[in-house]
């Protein structure tokens, strides 16, 4: 477990950054996609942290929380991962809805890397072995981040 108290947003993009290169060095999972399952309040820092692992990871495109289209997918120029899926569950009521975009698709493919805000709406569809972060909100500029 990693915890990091960030003062500010850059920090918190630098250390969604530094997960998105190591993530990157161990390579895919067997069996299924990796997969960031993100819990925390509103305005706790998912989104910003995103925006550093995205960068981390090659995306080039803006970050935004997909929040009224629930998911957006971003092509990776890696040779460990194909594609970065970022979902935001907050507008979902049930974890089934996700399978109508395709979720145990995307889940069963190694070359994914998934990053669920929201997460706690759909844990039952989470993979064990998703990495759990958890954002703590202290203030305007505290956060805490947990990484399990």
């Amino acid at each position: 477990m990693l915890k990091h108290i960030t003062k500010s947003s850059l920090q918190t993009k630098k250390i969604g950054e530094e997960l998105a290169k190591k993530i990157l060095k161990e390579g895919p999972k067997k069996k299924k996609a990796q997969v960031l399952a993100l819990n925390g309040e509103l305005g706790g820092g998912k989104t910003t942290f995103l925006q550093g692992f995205a960068k981390g990871i090659g995306v080039k495109k803006r970050i935004l929380s997909p929040t009224f289209v629930i998911m957006k997918s971003f092509k990776i120029d890696s040779p460990s991962f194909n594609t970065f899926y970022h979902l935001d569950c907050y507008r979902i009521k049930k974890a089934r809805e996700l399978f109508i975009l395709g979720f145990e698709e995307i889940l069963s493919n190694p070359k994914n890397i998934i990053a669920i805000e929201w997460a706690e709406r759909v844990q039952k569809l989470l993979p064990k072995n998703s990495k759990l972060i958890t954002f703590k909100f202290y203030n305007k500029k505290e956060r805490e981040i947990i990484i399990k």
